[in-house]
């Protein structure tokens, strides 16, 4: 059912109503469509209110075993811009070091929130967890799983700034091996036109498995070592960080953690209307010169498309 704004009625994704968001594959086209045109909306929204009173009385709790900037504060601005509360546990002064083990810390949650967001640094936690939660859970990051939500902020922030995600060439950069947002984001572009390469060092490279998956879906896929291969002919460059915590010692993050910086020549020899994304953070894979290029430069734009998807997620899921 339509809920009124001031401005004009907003009407939650029915199909996400109390259901948890664990993958990128529970999502279809029309369900990126429908979600794109509620993040619109509460884009507008944001713009002329500041908030809306959509999720008034509701209650979010974040639940973060991992680090996290931009993931934790944007759900948490997400739901506070919808007129709802936020109830944000460390597990660094939790029962969780009393030994408190992951399903009796939502359960315990779940008596006091509407859904709960979740970040674990084990691949398949978050599913588990869902099996003993009785309010839906959002994966905010399973390890090197998945992503779902970075994903769709993504998918979102390709359709912002070029108009249209089909017949643009993608180019993903870096710790494709370890890096949960790319693995997530190909399942999603695979419902688009488009064509992908896959740029690492030999020892990051994409898992075949999603590979396999891209090919299933008829998208062209290219896999190289040198960016200036595919360069030339890149609409999105997708940056990713090396990132040490996914590796067992640093003798080995240090052989390939400066393997790509991309810096003034670098966007000197690509289109001039090629965008740059990063999931952040960033260390050293894109010089802070280029934050200046502000068209080019959309990874902070990124962010904020990220708040207006959230807001359209929580509404759909909480409403």
């Amino acid at each position: 059912m339509p809920i009124q704004g001031p401005f004009a009625p907003i009407t939650p994704h029915p199909a996400f109503h109390r259901k948890h968001i664990l993958s990128v594959k529970q999502f279809g086209p029309e369900d990126l469509y429908d979600l794109f045109n509620l993040a619109h909306e509460m884009r507008l929204q944001v713009e002329r209110n500041g908030t809306i009173d959509l999720l008034k009385g509701r209650v979010l709790c974040t639940l973060f075993y991992e680090s996290s900037t931009r993931t934790s504060s944007s759900f948490e601005a997400a739901m506070k811009r919808c007129g709802g509360e936020v109830l944000q546990i460390n597990p660094d002064r939790s029962s969780v070091q009393k030994g408190e083990t992951l399903a009796d810390t939502i359960r315990t949650v779940g008596c006091y929130a509407d859904a709960i967001v979740l970040r674990h640094p084990a691949v398949g936690s978050v599913q588990n967890a869902a099996k003993y939660s009785p309010v839906p859970v959002i994966n905010a990051g399973d390890g090197i799983g998945e992503h779902p939500t970075q994903a769709l902020l993504d998918i979102y922030t390709i359709r912002s700034e070029l108009g249209t995600v089909n017949g643009k060439t993608i180019t993903l950069l870096g710790d494709l091996k370890n890096g949960r947002t790319v693995h997530s984001l190909v399942v999603l572009l695979s419902f688009y036109s488009v064509r992908l390469n896959f740029v690492a060092p030999q020892s990051l490279k994409m898992p075949e498995s999603v590979v396999h998956a891209a090919k299933r879906a008829g998208i062209p896929v290219h896999q190289c070592e040198s960016l200036d291969e595919v360069l030339g002919e890149t609409d999105v460059l997708y940056v990713t960080r090396v990132q040490q915590e996914r590796f067992e010692n640093k003798q080995e993050w240090e052989a390939v953690k400066d393997a790509y910086v991309v810096n003034h020549a670098v966007m000197a020899r690509a289109k001039e209307d090629m965008i740059v994304m990063h999931p952040l953070p960033r260390v050293n894979e894109i010089d802070p010169e280029v934050d200046f290029d502000s068209r080019r430069a959309v990874y902070f734009r990124q962010m904020r498309y990220g708040l207006f998807v959230r807001m359209a997620l929580l509404a759909s899921v909480m409403a």
